[in-house]
């Protein structure tokens, strides 16, 4: 795929759906989005949760799941500065019709770690949508996740992401 299929492919209409799918299925979307498109596509994916919710974020570093993470809080109508977790490792935000946890796991180095950070208490909590980046470092701690985004850089294209989306309900 050369540079001029991948422009022709990121001025398509995001693939986000009004709501995110509803029944036991899982739904699974792959997209090509150069980084203003994966915001707009971010907030369409706020748009789209409803809580309760776990989004995990896994990509390399880099590839924009702090970006992500900040678009999709737009999309839920938090109107606070979103900024990286990465030292702190959670942040919380107050939208529209849930709260908004930013938890990043880059940091912690043991899954016993990530227990002490007491996220299953947060994610029983109904009005909670929680957006996890680094999940592999909750190992089986997480209970399944609504959205799993992948991010991957595209190699001859720095600001271009492959965008692979499981949604599960």
């Amino acid at each position: 795929m050369g540079a001029a299929d991948v422009a022709d492919g990121l001025e398509a209409e995001s693939p986000v759906a009004a709501e995110a799918p509803t029944s036991s299925s899982v739904d699974t979307r792959t997209t090509t989005l150069a980084l203003d498109a994966l915001n707009a596509h971010g907030e369409a994916i706020g748009r789209a949760l409803r809580a309760p919710a776990l989004v995990t974020l896994t990509g390399d570093l880099g590839a924009g799941k702090t970006t992500l993470t900040q678009a999709i809080c737009r999309g839920l109508g938090v109107t606070a500065p979103v900024t990286s977790p990465t030292f702190s490792l959670i942040h919380e935000y107050g939208a529209l019709a849930a709260r908004v946890v930013h938890c990043d796991l880059y940091r912690l180095e043991s899954v016993r770690a990530v227990a002490s950070l007491g996220l299953d208490d947060m994610l029983a909590d109904p009005t909670t949508i929680m957006i996890i980046e680094w999940p592999e470092r909750a190992g089986a701690l997480l209970p399944p996740a609504s959205l799993q985004v992948t991010l991957e850089h595209v190699a001859s294209l720095p600001d271009v992401r492959v965008c692979t989306e499981v949604w599960a309900r």
